[in-house]
């Protein structure tokens, strides 16, 4: 008989998204439920996952009436499982899943840490970020953070013991399916059509940006440096995918101003699939302030692309300096459109590496590699007691 995994995450996108494939995967060798809200598109992924589901009303901010409904509800609900393993990532599902585990008594608490919020925060704020951090990893039995820099952070803070630190693999959360995120899936005359649908000339150099419209993303200075760029050089686009979040991190209003005016940016808004864009794309830019371990940036470089990315965990981690992409301080505009000058004078250079980039992450961050690795840290746990 299979013994239970519970996998808690705070919204099902993270579930079915940020770690597709994984749960479907895991179920070869455990029985596994997933935990997350809404109802709706939870039971979606459990068929996509082919898994068992069940919804618990959690949200993303601080709402503490709401959150103590979901750990009792949550606490329940592991009672009756008698789960061997509960893991859970993202924020909130990390600080519920783990209290509600530890008052179950469930014998391994896991939670992996894609990224900290609380970087960014100052303040009471910061404080109350902090405390909850500590509390999460308290009730925790280990702690996987998805990057070598967010381990050391969270050592550099003190929230939690050495001991109880892993990183899996050489970072992510889930790893890339390189066989999906492959350029050779795309003809000439499949780009060439996109191409021409987002009234690009055959001769622009296109740099691309994939993640939300917003400040902490550094899509204030990706903006004012490509400004910069427009004055030197012709043939050149910026290709913007993602949504703006006006409510949670809304851009400069001469950002947002020139972003739907210029005629040198195409913002295509969400897309489903990425990969079309990065197939027609030279190079990406990445400018954020605070990753875990970005998806966009591994994406990008199994799809053949040169990045320039912010010198922050994860990003310094999957980027070598000057091998497959530029690593700039962040917030720093004069840096970026520098290294986005360089990327121009020396175009022909870096197109062709393109071998070389989905190589280094073909090597290190190949999805299966990456499942495999957190197999054999569930299998170590077997026979283990807390």
């Amino acid at each position: 008989m299979k013994q239970k995994l519970i996998r808690i995450t705070t919204v099902p996108i993270s579930l079915g998204g940020l770690l597709q494939g994984q749960s479907k995967f895991m179920s070869q060798f455990y029985e596994v439920v997933g935990i997350s809200s809404d109802k709706e598109n939870l039971e979606k992924v459990g068929v996509k996952e082919e898994i068992r589901v069940i919804p618990v009303n959690l949200t993303r901010k601080i709402t503490p009436f709401q959150d103590l409904q979901a750990l009792i509800k949550l606490y329940k609900i592991l009672k009756k499982e008698k789960p061997f393993i509960v893991h859970s990532h993202t924020p909130k599902a990390g600080t519920i899943g783990m209290m509600a585990a530890r008052f179950a008594g469930v014998p391994h608490r896991l939670h992996t840490i894609a990224g900290l919020p609380l970087v960014e925060a100052t303040g009471p704020k910061r404080v109350l970020l902090n405390t909850v951090e500590k509390l999460t990893y308290f009730c925790a039995t280990k702690v996987y953070p998805n990057s070598l820099g967010l381990q050391e952070i969270v050592l550099d803070h003190k929230f939690t013991d050495a001991k109880k630190l892993k990183v899996i693999g050489h970072g992510s959360s889930n790893g890339i399916d390189t066989s999906y995120f492959d350029p050779s899936l795309y003809s000439n005359a499949s780009k060439l059509e996109l191409r021409k649908k987002l009234k690009l000339a055959d001769d622009d150099y296109v740099f691309v940006f994939v993640g939300r419209l917003v400040g902490d993303k550094g899509i204030n200075e990706l903006i004012a440096a490509f400004k910069n760029i427009l004055d030197e050089y012709t043939n050149v686009q910026l290709l913007l995918v993602g949504n703006p979040e006006e409510e949670l991190d809304p851009m400069l209003p001469e950002t947002e101003d020139f972003i739907f005016k210029s005629d040198k940016v195409i913002a295509t808004g969400w897309v489903d699939d990425v990969r079309p864009y990065f197939a027609i794309s030279d190079c990406l830019t990445f400018p954020s302030y605070r990753e875990g371990f970005p998806n966009v940036v591994m994406q990008s470089g199994a799809m053949g692309l040169y990045s320039i990315v912010s010198d922050i965990n994860g990003c310094n981690e999957i980027v070598e300096e000057g091998v497959n992409g530029t690593i700039i301080p962040t917030k720093n505009t004069e840096a970026l459109y520098t290294a986005m000058k360089n990327v121009l004078e020396n175009k022909e250079k870096f197109a062709a590496e393109k071998n070389v980039y989905r190589e280094m992450i073909k090597k290190r961050y190949e999805r299966s590699f990456i499942w495999n690795e957190l197999l054999k840290e569930y299998q170590e746990l077997e026979g283990t007691k807390d």
